[in-house]
């Protein structure tokens, strides 16, 4: 029989990679594809991995052309597909195990000409994250929708998180062209001819950041992959020049270009040899050309800085305009200068401000006063004894120096009425990576957090502060990686929890919760997780929901109710679990259950965990379950493969100075050996300092003395002090030689982060993309 979809994947020199995708593509949940495997001339092990994996499954076949590159490779698949639906799949990425089957069910029922869905970027440094250019087309489900109607979809340039109808591929004839960035031209033409569109929210497709570098996406500052990078945005913008209807389509795209494709030809002159200098003038002056002057004017003031120096041909203020941006000097916006003769008016301290003969008007460097705006950050959210929460972050006004007269005053905002708080300040570092006075701290006892039961809104901060002639007020904001981003909760009374953490709008907030769903306590069995909780009184009946929130799936278990009625106990079987392992996630391959009692009126509650400070572990089969809290302090089941989870961390002053000690639970045997990794730059090459490990009481600890991991080979930026000499993983190398990174309990995350200050440097401890990171400044 001829399958219903038919999986186009080129490949070439991927031999690291290809195994992994074709395992996520083996893995659907759809099974009904046939997927055409297009060898490209591959010199290394790529089509004997391809090949062996066709022995395996009926499904996979191979075909094999010389190299032509990656757009005449999928045409070639095309081809040979037979398909009612086409897709395309790079051979370094990774498909979420429902990705087709969501995409191909959405066209069942709607009939659209093809079905798109959001991204996740990942590797092995920086872990998985949402893709920044999916985030808007694919913010929320759009169902039968069109780019006209949907301009938001203009961002969406890439084939590969699509699956297409084949008889609507065929209808228009689309083909690749032999150049990179070849996805786009194909892409937009096929929105603007669609019938309709239907655009998914869930996350289908991977897409594979290299360490390496080796991508085409990834080789940008080459002339060669600068040259397809026009070329393909020229073919773009002729799709679009006539056109009743695409009046907002044009200047969507126009800006879409000049945000991304033009800023990457600006940055290039930081990195391109002299020899070629000329060549990418003339290349970007071509780009520029054919963009609409109305968008340039609308561009960021340093990227219309770039582009007056691109028109007058400055090569020189080119270069040095790039290496300040390439090198992290916009990292919060450069300082203000004041203007010679002018003190009340800003300039930005760019290169080229004060250049005595300029060849960009000095009106350019011009700072409005809108731009010296209120800078917040939370970066510690701690509960002291006696229940007192703490709240440290930092306040500044953008591009201005923080002085010591500056003044700063931030109340809590209840019910819509303020209370002030007593703020402690001290000096921390600010945006642009130097000491000052920008440090804060607030904190909220237990009677001023016990209004928060008068009131059903989320409480805010208000921060005010003045700087000079200069006052600016708003909402306290920007969590980072570490307690603001996994921040703890906290009983206030014997019926009141209060949790802190992100609101609707962004802005750091405290919810109060008054007879909570919640889960009290946790005991493992043999084969089982026994939960114990209490159920607020509005839940009739209840049960227990579990559910599978990225692949649509739940159940319901029993409870049994004891003592007043409300308190109850459920068991948990472990072996459905680890038997139902088809992972959500493709990278750690691992799956995520939610928790929720319903009752049979038809009120449901998430469950909130207020267990105490640990996690629960259960191994079995070498797949771990973990029962543990999410974000927003609700309860989550993990399955996934066998990850040391890190538990507790500190830095205890030893005979070296400082030392740093990471523990956790001993899971399979006390044989693994830790390392901190480093990732070498533009390379899949890294570097390991190796632990002293221990095990003791069923815990294995990993010490290091930090000095160790502060590089001597790598030199400070002056351009950006905020940048890392060093970004250190923790990983675990097990007796089989495979090695992971370890993972970091959010309890953990909780108490992070934790730093110190030696010999000159600063290592700060955190969380990132659920492993351990050493930043080393």
């Amino acid at each position: 029989m001829t399958p219903r979809l038919s999986v186009v994947v080129p490949f070439y020199n991927v031999g690291d990679y290809i195994g992994e995708c074709l395992d996520s593509i083996a893995r659907q949940t759809w099974t009904d594809f046939e997927a055409i495997l297009v060898d490209d001339g591959s010199p290394d092990n790529s089509a004997a991995i391809a090949k062996e994996f066709c022995d395996r499954d009926s499904r996979f076949r191979i075909v094999e052309q010389e190299n032509q590159g990656l757009g005449p490779a999928r045409n070639t698949g095309t081809r040979h597909a037979d398909g009612e639906y086409i897709t395309f799949v790079d051979s370094d990425d990774l498909v979420t195990r429902h990705g087709f089957e969501k995409l191909i069910r959405t066209l069942d029922e709607t009939g659209s000409s093809f079905a798109g869905g959001n991204a996740r970027r990942f590797n092995n440094s920086a872990g998985v994250r949402p893709s920044w250019i999916h985030r808007l087309p694919f913010g929320r489900d759009r169902i039968a929708t069109h780019v006209i109607e949907t301009p938001d979809l203009i961002l969406d340039r890439m084939v590969w998180n699509k699956v297409y109808r084949r008889s609507f591929w065929d209808e228009y004839g689309y083909e690749f062209p032999a150049i990179r960035y070849e996805d786009y031209p194909v892409t937009l033409k096929a929105h603007l001819e669609a019938v309709t569109v239907d655009a998914l929210a869930v996350p289908v497709y991977y897409w594979r950041e290299r360490e390496s570098g080796e991508s085409i996406t990834q080789q940008k500052f080459q002339l060669g992959n600068l040259e397809d990078r026009v070329r393909s945005a020229e073919l773009v913008m002729d799709l679009i020049e006539t056109g009743d209807g695409l009046r907002e389509v044009r200047r969507r795209v126009h800006s879409h270009f000049t945000q991304i494709d033009m800023l990457t030809l600006m940055m290039a002159f930081g990195a391109a040899p002299p020899e070629e200098e000329q060549n990418l003038l003339k290349l970007a002056r071509r780009l520029m050309d054919r963009l609409d002057d109305s968008v340039l004017a609308r561009a960021h003031s340093y990227d219309r800085i770039q582009h007056s120096a691109l028109a007058e041909g400055d090569i020189d203020l080119l270069r040095r305009l790039a290496q300040f941006r390439n090198d992290g000097g916009l990292r919060g916006g450069a300082r203000a200068l004041s203007r010679p003769g002018r003190p009340w008016q800003y300039e930005h301290n760019y290169p080229g401000v004060q250049d005595q003969r300029s060849s960009v008007p000095r009106e350019l460097y011009r700072l409005p006063t809108t731009a010296l705006s209120l800078a917040t950050s939370v970066q510690q959210v701690t509960w002291l004894e006696g229940g007192t929460l703490s709240v440290k972050g930092t306040a500044e006004i953008r591009h201005l120096e923080t002085k010591t007269s500056s003044s700063l005053r931030i109340a809590i905002v209840i019910g819509g009425v303020e209370t002030q708080l007593a703020v402690r300040r001290f000096d921390a570092t600010d945006t642009h990576g130097d000491p000052a006075l920008v440090g804060f701290e607030v904190r909220l006892d237990k009677p001023l957090l016990a209004k928060l039961k008068n009131t059903a809104a989320p409480a805010h901060f208000m921060v005010r502060m003045r700087s000079g002639r200069l006052r600016r007020h708003g909402k306290l904001r920007g969590q980072r990686p570490g307690s603001p981003g996994w921040p703890p909760g906290s009983w206030i009374d014997g019926t009141s929890w209060v949790q802190p953490g992100p609101g609707a709008d962004g802005a750091f907030v405290l919810r109060k919760m008054v007879d909570s769903c919640r889960l009290t306590s946790v005991e493992k069995t043999a084969d089982a997780l026994v939960l114990h909780g209490r159920v607020p009184g509005e839940i009739e009946e209840p049960k227990l929901r579990i559910s599978r929130p990225l692949a649509g799936k739940d159940q319901l278990l029993p409870v049994t109710l004891s003592g007043d009625g409300r308190d109850f106990s459920v068991r948990i079987p472990i072996r459905p679990i680890i038997d139902d392992t088809n992972p959500d996630d493709p990278f750690t391959q691992r799956t995520t259950w939610a928790f929720r009692l319903t009752g049979s009126n038809g009120e449901e509650k998430l469950l909130l965990w207020t267990a105490g400070q640990r996690a629960m572990h259960h191994l079995d089969q070498g797949r771990l379950v973990t029962l543990t809290r999410s974000t927003g302090g609700y309860v989550n089941l993990h399955e996934a493969p066998l990850r040391l989870p890190a538990e507790d961390a500190e830095i205890v002053a030893d005979g070296n100075g400082r030392e740093l000690r990471i523990s956790g639970p001993v899971m399979n045997g006390d044989d693994y050996t830790f390392a901190w990794r480093r990732y070498l730059d533009d390379s899949d090459d890294h570097l390991d300092v190796e632990c002293r490990r221990t095990v003791e009481d069923g815990e294995w600890t990993a010490a290091i003395a930090v000095p160790e991991l502060i590089p001597a080979d790598v030199e400070t930026n002056s351009t950006d002090p905020l940048a890392s000499l060093a970004d250190w993983i923790l990983f675990a190398t097990g007796p089989d030689g495979v090695s992971h990174a370890v993972q970091c309990e959010p309890f953990l995350s909780s108490r992070l982060p934790v730093d110190t200050e030696l010999h000159g440097h600063s290592a700060t401890l955190r969380p990132h993309a659920g492993t351990l990171h050493l930043e080393v400044r």
